[in-house]
């Protein structure tokens, strides 16, 4: 099966594991899904994530969700700039998600980066996604 937007596909599994309060899920395996978990590692949306690699099979990224008081930490997370539209933004245009307490995660061309980092790097790019 083709895919067309792997960051969609990852979106949705994160979404679907977090309504079904699972510890774990599992996607395959690719640098930008791999540099977005960065960011939701370190901004702490996640626990972490580590490569599964099987014989015989393409390699897959284990990611561990954070829960606090039996809730996801991850609220909603939306894709903002989509194959048939991209969303750029100028780092003037940068807003702050719910006054600061979420994210963007923005393609730049010093490479993926929460809003935060592409303020203080004064860099702006392609609007990944949203996380609340």
């Amino acid at each position: 099966m083709s895919m067309n937007d792997p960051l969609s596909d990852l979106i949705a599994r994160i979404k679907n594991a977090a309504m079904r309060k699972r510890g774990k899920v599992s996607t395959p395996a690719s640098k930008l899904r791999a540099r977005v978990l960065d960011v939701l590692a370190d901004e702490g949306y996640i626990r972490g994530y580590s490569l599964v690699e099987k014989p015989g099979a393409f390699p897959e990224f284990e990611i561990e969700l954070k829960y606090f008081d039996g809730q996801p930490v991850i609220a909603e997370i939306a894709r903002v700039s989509k194959p048939g539209r991209r969303v750029y933004s100028s780092i003037k245009d940068l807003k702050p998600i719910k006054n600061g307490l979420g994210i963007s995660i923005l393609s730049t061309p010093k490479g993926v980066m929460s809003d935060n980092a592409a303020r203080d790097a004064n860099v702006g790019g392609e609007v990944l996604c949203r996380v609340y």
